[in-house]
């Protein structure tokens, strides 16, 4: 094995490592699989987003915990945010 082929096998290790780790907190994968099963496209912008406020809507926490754990999913790889202003999808 190459070295090349060595650090990617590497690092695919270390993404599942890291997602396995976000979805190790139960918050996180109870938000994961509500995005995930599409219950999360109750109201969506014009631009077919999924507009995070609405996803703490449907959780008993704060927007700001919602987005704490937001983060780590999309630091692990899991999720794509992009923010528009203070609106984040």
């Amino acid at each position: 094995m190459t070295e090349k082929a060595k650090a990617e096998k590497l690092n695919q290790k270390k993404k599942i490592v890291a997602a396995m780790k976000a979805l190790s907190n139960e918050t996180r994968l109870a938000i994961f699989e509500y995005i995930r099963a599409g219950h999360g496209k109750g109201r969506i912008d014009d631009e077919k987003k999924l507009i995070v406020c609405d996803v703490a809507s449907n959780f008993d926490m704060a927007l700001s915990t919602i987005s704490h754990h937001m983060k780590e999913l999309r630091n692990a790889g899991l999720l794509t945010c992009v923010r528009d202003g203070q609106t984040v999808h």
